[in-house]
């Protein structure tokens, strides 16, 4: 059985005990969040439907929260004697699916 969840934006592909970097959620390490389905398979049975996945349940456990790799920019505008030095660390944290259920 699988999920397809939607979190910061993205949507992803998860079954029950995989790990997954998605975008910071403010959570704190080992809180429990519920992420919204959009689709679940169970075999031969897909759920699509708002009315069907009303009842569908994809609860993760934060396990902790990080910043990814630095990246380094550097704009430059000859004979302007323009030029700037900037950097990115984006924050994420990293859930673990512990339970895909249906009502």
């Amino acid at each position: 059985m699988y999920a397809v969840v939607r979190t910061g934006g993205k949507q992803y592909r998860v079954e029950q005990g995989q790990r997954l970097q998605v975008e910071r959620l403010g959570a704190d390490a080992g809180a429990e969040v519920e992420l919204p389905a959009i689709l679940l398979v169970d075999g031969d049975r897909v759920l699509a439907t708002p009315t069907q996945l009303g009842e569908t349940q994809v609860l993760a456990r934060v396990v902790e929260e990080g910043k990814g790799p630095k990246i380094r920019g550097f704009t430059y505008k000859a004979k302007a004697n323009q030029r700037k030095r900037w950097g990115h660390r984006q924050r994420f944290s990293l859930l673990e699916i512990t339970k895909i259920a249906t009502g």
